[in-house]
């Protein structure tokens, strides 16, 4: 099947970055001799055929943008084997020959069902939980961490001026990265992770340790994943009698101009997508691994574990005394 004309649809939750990498695949294939289509608001998008051609011009000044310009929106009728076979149809008759989906692994998830039918995908990891295995980095990752960062160092300001403990929550239901390269970032004294059970005995002890040295003000980073921020500031008064001020940060770390590492990694992994297509893998990502472009597997995403740097984690630990 001779490529002439792909798509590109973003799903899932949107990650800064997900413009810079529409903006790199759409030139990339344009400059190929290929036609490009953007299918608005993901899977769903796609089986009611809502979709916009896509042109050098269209995609400009979008580079420095949060969010996506194709929007995104998660899909039930997607998931059962008839919407695939749907979705399918359809990418037949929009004269497809090639899927480019930018999203975590539900999305990819999605592209591997497209693949097994026999559709040429790539995929392009989007995802501010940064847990895509198969990648060192996932675009936006970068960019939530800078904006919780800037968040929590402004909660620093205060929490050393009136002498109090705050928890912050930052989000990853499943997955400790953003949550661990915040606290280290932002010198907290403690995160919890999900990666890692949870030890309330030994927070307080740290706790009431730090304000034996002289310490005035603690920061304990929790991933929402393993509880809420303000579960754990009761758990804390229960324990051990500490007084916490909660903050949860949300969805202010979805959005938001991407950082220059983001809009670069954004800009790699959608030309590198659009290479593969051209020349005929299917079934891969885009991925960095040690600064080198790759494209390992789709099913990499859920078939292997992603793992928390113990370093990482050491050294929080060592330089929150």
């Amino acid at each position: 099947m001779e490529l002439k004309r792909i798509g590109i649809l973003t799903s899932g939750g949107d990650a800064p970055g997900m413009n810079a990498a529409i903006r790199a695949a759409t030139r990339c294939a344009i400059y190929k001799g290929l036609e490009v289509i953007g299918i608005r608001r993901g899977f769903e998008g796609l089986l009611e055929g809502d979709v916009v051609p896509l042109t050098s011009r269209s995609v400009g000044g979008i580079i420095h943008r949060g969010g996506t310009i194709l929007r995104t929106a998660r899909s039930e009728r997607f998931k059962k084997p008839e919407g695939q076979v749907e979705a399918l149809d359809r990418l037949k008759k929009l004269d497809l020959q090639g899927l480019i989906l930018i999203g975590g692994e539900g999305t990819f998830k999605g592209a591997w069902a497209l693949y097994k039918k026999g559709f040429p995908v790539v995929g392009i990891p989007g995802t501010i939980d940064n847990d895509v295995a198969g990648t060192d980095v996932t675009i936006g990752f970068d960019t939530a961490v800078n904006t919780a960062l800037e968040a929590v160092r402004k909660l620093r300001d205060t929490a050393s001026s009136h002498d109090r403990l705050f928890i912050v929550e930052v989000m990853g239901r499943n997955s400790g990265f953003l949550a661990s390269m915040v606290a280290l970032a932002s010198g907290a004294e403690y995160v919890l992770v999900p990666e890692i059970p949870s030890d309330i005995e030994k927070l307080c002890d740290k706790l009431y340790n730090a304000r034996r040295q002289g310490k005035t003000h603690s920061l304990i980073v929790v991933a929402e994943g393993v509880m809420s921020a303000q579960d754990l500031a009761l758990r804390l008064k229960d324990t051990a009698g500490y007084e916490a001020r909660v903050t949860v940060l949300g969805h202010i770390q979805r959005g938001g101009s991407p950082t220059a590492f983001d809009t670069v990694l954004a800009s790699r992994m959608g030309a590198c997508a659009v290479e593969a297509l051209v020349e005929g893998k299917s079934g891969v990502m885009t991925a960095v691994q040690k600064d080198e472009m790759a494209t390992p597997p789709l099913s990499v995403a859920w078939e292997e574990k992603k793992p928390l740097s113990a370093d990482l984690l050491s050294l929080m630990d060592m330089l929150s005394i």
